[in-house]
């Protein structure tokens, strides 16, 4: 296959066994994929953003997967399935189902203790969930719309506009994101913070 994934600033490289998952094998390019992805994201945000959703139900493995999977089902055929390879970002493959545990557990905790505000629970729960790194791909898209569902499901507030959206490959405003996230890594999680709501 010519066409190459994850070789943009902040994306994560494919192997060829998750190549070969694409369910859509005439896509020919970089644009055309994420065209693909796109739509089924689109899908999955109505599907997300229109059911009765509960603290439990969404602090919940099968639910973190199965959105996973509403996201990309259409497009590659291990939506929702842990990564099998280790990848430059992420815990080591066999530790992903202990780490999201742990991040559920803790999420759980933050909420029913109000240890953050409902942004910033949010906004640490995308950015630990992206740095365990469950699925072969798509872990930011994911990442972002799980924290849109916990601050309007749980906190009933908007969702954040990650800078109006234009988070695409070369854009000034996915350079300012990717900051962010490095900022966030390093513990201060105020760019991030100010990002979403940006």
């Amino acid at each position: 296959m010519g066409l190459e994934f994850g070789t943009e600033p902040g994306q994560t490289l494919l192997d060829d066994d998750e190549k070969e998952g694409l369910l859509i094998p005439t896509i020919a390019t970089r644009a055309e994929l994420d065209e693909f992805e796109q739509q089924n994201i689109e899908q999955a945000i109505q599907w997300s953003l229109t059911r009765r959703l509960k603290q439990q139900d969404i602090f919940a493995e099968a639910f973190v997967k199965e959105l996973h999977k509403r996201m990309y089902k259409e497009v590659w055929a291990w939506a929702g399935q842990y990564r099998h390879t280790n990848k430059n970002i992420g815990v080591d493959k066999w530790q992903i189902p202990t780490e999201l545990k742990m991040l559920l557990d803790d999420t759980t905790y933050w909420a029913a203790n109000k240890v953050y505000e409902p942004d910033e629970l949010a906004i640490r729960f995308k950015h630990r969930i992206v740095s365990i790194h469950c699925f072969p791909n798509g872990n930011g898209r994911h990442s972002r719309l799980a924290a849109d569902i916990i601050i309007d499901k749980i906190y009933k507030q908007p969702v954040f506009t990650w800078g109006a959206n234009n988070l695409s490959h070369t854009s000034d405003i996915r350079t300012t994101y990717l900051k962010a996230l490095r900022a966030a890594d390093a513990g201060n999680y105020a760019p991030l913070l100010s990002f979403a709501r940006s």
